[in-house]
């Protein structure tokens, strides 16, 4: 009969803990963090991630300028203008200002 008994508890204390190992969401994920967006950027290293010195700079310096006129096409589209343009290409784009110049 003892034996039957620490089975049932040790089957017990497994019901109770195996949920807390069977988490799939990352710990980030629990804290509240919001998931960005993929950027131009991001998609700009992404397609040059292959290649190597040079070819890698003239990709992506390409890509970035094809990325920046998609985005001033888009502020254009919706109208924005003077500053609140300047900062929706930034955020579009994915680069800090000194990449805007």
């Amino acid at each position: 009969m003892k034996l039957t008994s620490a089975t049932v508890a040790a089957s017990l204390v497994c019901l109770i803990i195996a949920p807390v190992f069977a988490q799939t969401t990352p710990p980030a994920a629990s804290i509240g963090t919001v998931p960005v967006p993929a950027t131009k950027r991001v998609t700009c290293l992404g397609t040059t991630q292959n290649l190597k010195g040079q070819d890698k700079r003239d990709q992506m310096q390409l890509c970035m300028a094809q990325a920046r006129v998609d985005c001033l096409k888009q502020a254009i589209d919706q109208k924005v203008v003077g500053e609140p343009r300047k900062t929706f290409i930034k955020t579009c784009v994915g680069g800090d200002a000194t990449e805007q110049q």
